[in-house]
């Protein structure tokens, strides 16, 4: 998908939402060659990310934080129950509550999973030395954030 100004014309190919965008489709294309093998997809290792990260959610915490709809969750959270890397178990604070938690195997999927994403990433960040990655996510962290926080 490497269009050359030309091709687009520099009112285009200047835009943010088109630079972003094709960033966004390049990654996704190497996040799926990378991850493949791994047997996890980028929407699963979000969810694996979170839960390694916050610790035991429940689900509605899940899908809140990730920004997924509640059917979306069930059904990523059922794919991952039916493969063994994650639990749904009652909650040790709250026993009326379900909480999602990795397993072991989970936990080794997710290793898998973040070598291959990283992977990726270095090969869409191939082009900028590691100072302007750094501050090329820094930077996307930044306009990124939730404008009511502003």
């Amino acid at each position: 998908m490497n269009r050359s100004e030309d091709e687009l014309g520099p009112q285009l190919s200047a835009r943010l939402t088109y630079l972003l965008k094709r960033a966004l489709l390049e990654l996704e294309d190497l996040h799926g060659e990378h991850l493949a093998p791994t047997g996890v997809n980028v929407r699963e290792l979000a969810v694996l990310l979170l839960l390694d990260g916050h610790g035991p959610e429940s689900q509605q915490q899940a899908a809140a934080r990730l920004g997924v709809d509640r059917t979306s969750m069930v059904g990523l959270l059922d794919g991952l129950e039916g493969r063994g890397l994650l639990a749904r178990q009652a909650d040790a604070a709250d026993r009326r509550r379900n909480v999602v938690v990795l397993t072991d195997a989970g936990r080794v999927a997710l290793a898998e999973a973040r070598e291959a994403s990283d992977a990726a990433e270095r090969e869409l960040l191939g082009g900028l030395d590691p100072s302007e990655a750094r501050q090329l996510r820094t930077l996307l962290g930044r306009v990124g954030v939730d404008r009511t926080r502003r």
